[in-house]
C-alpha cells in the first residue's frame, strides 16, 4: 500500500489494446488458434467503441443533471444536495461494470479525481502535524510517508465518479453532500440493480450483492458485534536492535523485555507468557524497581486512528497484577523516552528519565506523587544510558555521544560535572555505565575500553585498554562482584574485582552482537542481541535462544493448511516457520532477496515465497530445501495464492499483472500459463473461488476485477460473478466486507483482511497498529468491531490458523508477530 497509483491515460487511449496484443496469453506460444485470437481482438475493439460511446452519453447526462441541480439551488431549494444522491446512483451503468469503473486503461481513466494531497489533510489535520513531533520515530515516519506518497500520487488516479467534478466547481457542495466529498467515505445503495457503491478518495467502488440478498438487504440495518473476542496469547520477537538495558529477570522467574507496544513477562521454565499492554505506541526503555515488582516503561509519541496526537510518557506498573500505578510526563516529554532508572538507596522513590528532544532533557521524578523534582538539558547529542549511584540517590550518571556527565541533585537543581578523560583518548561514544560495589562508576565505550571512575569524582582511576575489539555495548555487575561486558565482537567477558579477565565466551555470528546483559538464576546469564535474540546460558557454557524474531520490516504471512504452523518473512531476508503450539521456531532460511509474501500449497508439502525483486521461490516445508525458482517482472510480488485444488498458483505483482502458473507433482513442478492483464495499478489482494475456476483481485486504485485464471481472461458479466463462492476472503474490497472501512479512510488504511474458516469472523489489520475483529459478512456501513492493540506500527498481515483456534498478526516496522487466541 505504499506505492501510488498509475498515471491516467488520454481519453481515447488504446494502450489496453496494445497491452492485450503483448499479453502472454495471446502470444505465439498461446494455445489459441490464429482465428480465435483475431476474433478476440475484434471483440475487444468493439467493446472499446461501446465503452467510449457509453462514456460520452454518461458525461452528457452528468452535465444535464448538474445544470438541473444548479437551477434548483438558484431557486433556493435546501433539499438539492439530498436529491443529488439518487442521481449519482442512477447514472447509466454498463451491464458489465464490476466496481463502478469501466475496463482498465480506457475512457474513464481520463477523469482525474479532485482528491489530492489536500483531501487527506482536511480529513485529519493532526496526522500531518504529528510528523513535527516525531521526526525520529521509524514506525510512524514510515506510516505517514506512505500516506503522503499515496496522496501526492492520488491526482493521477482514474476517477470513476464523474459527479465528483462538481465538488471542484462549488466549494460549498463538499460540506452539504458527502457523496462528492473526496476525503470521506460514503455509501449508496441501488436496490433495483442490487449493488452498493462506496466512495474512497472520490473513487466509486460498485459492489454487487448475491441475488438472494437483493430483495432483503438494507443499508440502514445495523451490524452486530461478533460474540467472539481475541486474547493475546504469545508474542514472538524482542527489540534489541536499537534499544538498550531492556532485559531483566524477576524473582518470579519471569524474564521481562519488550517489543512493539507490549511488555512481555516470559517464564522460560513453564513456557508461559504474560503481557502488559497499557502502552499505545513503541516502547523504547524499561527499568525495574529495587523491589523487583514495580516496573517503569517509556514510549514514543504517536498518532491515533482519529488523528489525535498521543504524547510520549512513562507508565509505572505492577508486574504481578499488571495494573498501571502511575503515568508520568504527559505533555512534558518530547518525541520519545530513551533512558529510565530507579534510585536504589532511598527505597527507589525517585526515577530519572531522559527524553529524545533536541536537548535530551534529563528529569528526576517522585514517581509515587507524579511530581517532577528537577530537570536539566542533558546534551544535544544522543544519550544512551542514565543511572542512579547505588549509595547516593542525589547522584545520576548519564553517557552518550562524546560525553559522560555526573549530575548532583541540589535544592531542586541538577548540577553537572563532565567526566575528564585527561590523558586517555576521548571516545566518540560512551555507550554504557554501571557501578561497582564500592561506588566506582564503570563505563564501556566505542573504542573497546572499560574505564573505571573513582567514587565521588569525575576522573578515571583505572583503564582496561582494548577490553573488546570494537564497541562495548553493555556492562553488568553480578551479585558476586563479577563484572561482565559484551559488545560488537560478540564476546562475553567476565572480570574479577581487580579487573583481571576471568573467562571469555563468544556467541555465534548468527545471533549477532551483544546488546544487553542481565543476571539470571544461579550461574545463568541472559543476553539480548542486536539481531533480536534473547539468549540464556552460563559464562562457561553454551548460549541458547529463548526468544527470537525478525530484524527488519515484516510483511509475509502464510498459515499451514492443516498443521498448527505458520510462516513469516520480511525485509531481513529471513523466512521463518513457527509452531503455534510450542511457540518455537521450526526452521529459518536466509534468502538472497528481501521477502514480501508467502503462500502454502493446499497439500502443505511446499510453500512459495515472493520477493521484492520479482523472483519467487518454492521451499520444501519439512526440509526447507529449495524446490524451484522463477522470476516474473522486476517489481515486488505482493500476493502468492494457490487455488484450493492445488493446480494453479496466482501471483499478484506491483507491475499490475497477475501471473498464473499451472502446478503439478504436489507443488513441485510449475509451468507458466500466462498473465492476467487489466489492472491499472499494483495488485494488493487475491482470492480463489471454492471450485478453483475463478479469481478475484483488488488493486492499489480500488479496482475489483474477476478472472478465469486457466485462460487469463477477465470476467465482465455481473451475473456470472455476483454469486461466486470464495474459498478465502482476503480482499479488502467487496460486498461481503465493505463495512470494515472506517469513516474518513483514504483507501490505504486497511492493509490486510482475513475471513475465518467457519465464515463467522472477519479480522483486519490497519495502519494505526490495531487489529479489528468483525462479524462476517461485514456488509453494513460502519460495522462495529472489537479493537485490539499490541502492534506499534502498521499491521501488515493477519490470518486465522487452519482450525480457527488462533489468529496471527504481523507488524511492519515493529517486526513483531502476535498470536491471539479466539475466545
Amino acid at each position: 500500500m505504499e506505492d501510488g497509483f498509475s498515471s491516467y491515460s488520454s481519453l481515447y487511449d488504446t494502450s489496453s489494446l496494445l497491452q492485450f496484443c503483448n499479453d502472454d496469453s495471446a502470444s505465439a506460444t498461446s494455445s489459441m488458434e490464429v482465428t480465435d485470437r483475431i476474433a478476440s481482438l475484434e471483440q475487444r475493439v468493439q467493446m472499446q467503441e461501446d465503452e467510449i460511446q457509453l462514456l460520452k452519453s454518461a458525461l452528457a447526462d452528468v452535465v444535464r443533471r448538474l445544470n438541473q441541480s444548479e437551477e434548483q439551488q438558484a431557486m433556493g431549494s435546501r433539499r438539492g444536495p439530498t436529491k443529488a444522491r439518487p442521481m449519482i446512483a442512477t447514472l447509466p451503468l454498463r451491464p458489465t461494470v464490476n466496481n463502478g469503473t469501466v475496463l482498465p486503461k480506457k475512457g474513464s481513466s481520463t477523469l482525474p479525481s479532485p482528491s489530492g494531497p489536500g483531501s487527506r489533510k482536511d480529513a485529519s489535520p493532526a496526522t500531518n502535524k504529528s510528523t513535527v513531533r516525531r521526526a525520529n520515530s521509524n514506525e510512524h515516519v514510515g506510516t505517514l510517508s506512505r500516506k503522503d506518497s499515496g496522496d501526492s500520487k492520488g491526482n493521477r488516479t482514474r476517477a470513476g465518479s464523474t459527479g465528483s467534478n462538481s465538488s471542484s466547481k462549488r466549494s460549498d457542495s463538499k460540506q452539504r453532500d458527502p457523496v462528492f466529498n473526496a476525503g470521506m467515505r460514503h455509501v449508496t445503495h441501488c436496490k433495483e440493480e442490487g449493488f452498493v457503491k462506496m466512495f474512497l478518495k472520490g473513487r466509486p467502488i460498485t459492489m454487487f450483492m448475491p441475488k438472494d440478498q437483493v430483495d432483503s438487504y438494507s443499508l440502514e440495518a445495523r451490524g452486530e458485534l461478533p460474540s467472539n473476542k481475541l486474547k493475546l496469547d504469545w508474542v514472538y520477537g524482542y527489540r534489541g536492535r536499537d534499544c538498550r538495558s531492556n532485559l531483566y529477570l524477576l524473582p518470579t522467574g519471569e524474564t521481562v523485555y519488550f517489543i512493539a507496544s507490549v511488555v512481555v513477562l516470559f517464564n522460560v521454565d513453564e513456557q508461559l507468557q504474560r503481557h502488559y499492554t497499557g502502552h499505545t505506541d513503541d516502547i523504547k526503555c524499561l527499568a525495574v524497581h529495587p523491589d523487583k515488582i514495580t516496573i517503569a516503561t517509556g514510549q514514543v509519541a504517536g498518532t491515533s486512528s482519529d488523528g489525535k496526537q498521543l504524547a510520549p510518557h512513562v507508565r509505572v506498573w505492577d508486574s504481578v497484577s499488571l495494573n498501571t500505578l502511575h503515568v508520568l510526563g504527559t505533555g512534558f516529554f518530547d518525541r520519545a523516552l530513551v533512558c529510565l532508572a530507579f534510585s536504589k538507596s532511598n527505597g527507589g522513590n525517585t526515577l530519572c528519565i531522559v527524553d529524545d528532544s533536541n536537548d535530551h532533557v534529563l528529569s528526576v521524578w517522585d514517581w509515587q506523587r507524579e511530581e517532577r523534582l528537577a530537570e536539566a538539558k542533558c546534551s544535544n547529542e544522543s544519550v544512551f544510558a542514565a543511572d542512579f549511584h547505588p549509595t547516593d540517590s542525589n547522584i545520576v550518571v548519564t553517557c552518550g555521544k562524546s560525553h559522560l556527565y555526573f549530575w548532583t541533585l541540589e535544592k531542586g537543581m541538577l548540577v553537572k560535572k563532565q567526566g575528564l578523560f585527561e590523558k586517555q583518548e576521548k571516545p566518540k561514544f560512551v555507550l554504557c555505565v554501571t557501578f561497582a560495589e564500592n561506588g566506582d562508576a564503570i563505563t564501556g565505550d566505542s573504542s573497546g575500553n572499560i574505564l573505571v571512575w573513582g567514587k565521588g569524582t569525575n576522573r578515571i582511576s583505572r583503564v582496561i585498554q582494548g577490553a573488546h575489539e570494537g564497541s562495548i555495548f553493555t556492562v553488568c555487575m553480578l551479585r558476586n562482584g563479577t563484572l561482565v561486558s559484551g559488545g560488537k565482537d560478540r564476546r562475553l567477558i567476565s572480570w574479577d574485582s581487580s579487573y583481571q579477565q576471568i573467562q571469555t565466551v563468544e556467541v555465534l555470528e548468527f545471533f549477532g552482537p551483544i546488546r544487553t546483559i542481565a543476571e539470571g538464576r544461579g550461574e545463568t546469564v541472559l543476553i539480548g542481541t542486536t539481531k533480536n535474540f534473547v539468549l540464556q546460558g552460563s559464562l562457561d557454557g553454551e548460549f541458547m535462544p529463548i526468544t527470537q524474531g525478525h530484524t527488519d520490516e515484516l510483511w509475509g504471512l502464510a498459515v499451514h493448511p492443516w498443521k498448527p504452523q505458520f510462516l513469516t518473512c520480511g525485509y531481513d531476508r529471513q523466512v521463518c516457520l513457527w509452531d503455534s503450539c510450542t511457540h518455537q521456531l521450526i526452521w529459518t532460511k536466509t534468502l538472497e532477496d528481501t521477502a514480501q509474501s508467502a503462500g502454502f500449497h493446499p497439500s502443505g508439502a511446499v510453500v512459495s515465497v515472493g520477493t521484492q525483486t520479482g523472483r519467487w521461490l518454492v521451499l520444501d516445508t519439512d526440509s526447507k530445501d529449495l524446490v524451484t525458482v522463477h522470476t516474473d517482472g522486476n517489481e515486488q510480488l505482493s500476493v502468492m495464492r494457490y487455488g484450493p485444488d492445488g493446480n494453479f498458483l496466482a501471483i499478484g505483482s506491483h507491475d499490475n499483472y497477475i501471473y498464473i502458473y499451472a502446478v503439478a507433482e504436489n507443488g513441485r513442478k510449475y509451468s507458466r500459463v500466462g498473465k492476467c492483464s487489466g489492472h491499472s495499478s499494483f495488485i494488493t489482494h487475491l482470492d480463489w473461488s471454492v471450485d478453483s475456476q475463478y479469481l478475484v483481485s483488488n488493486s492499489g486504485d480500488y479496482e475489483i476485477l474477476y478472472w478465469i485464471p486457466s485462460v487469463c481472461k477477465q470476467v465482465v458479466s455481473v451475473e456470472t460473478t455476483r454469486d461466486i463462492e470464495w474459498f478465502t476472503h482476503t480482499c479488502t474490497l467487496g460486498f461481503q466486507v465493505f463495512g470494515l472501512w472506517p469513516e474518513g479512510s483514504d483507501g490505504t488504511d486497511i492493509n490486510a483482511a482475513c475471513r475465518s474458516n467457519d465464515k463467522s469472523l472477519l479480522v483486519t489489520g490497519d495502519d494505526f497498529g490495531k487489529v479489528h475483529l468483525f462479524s462476517y459478512p461485514c456488509s453494513q456501513f460502519r460495522a462495529p468491531s472489537h479493537v485490539y492493540r499490541g502492534h506499534s506500527s502498521h499491521v501488515t498481515n493477519v490470518s486465522f490458523l487452519h482450525d480457527d483456534s488462533y489468529l496471527v498478526s504481523t507488524g511492519g516496522k515493529d517486526m513483531s508477530v502476535l498470536q491471539w487466541r479466539i475466545v
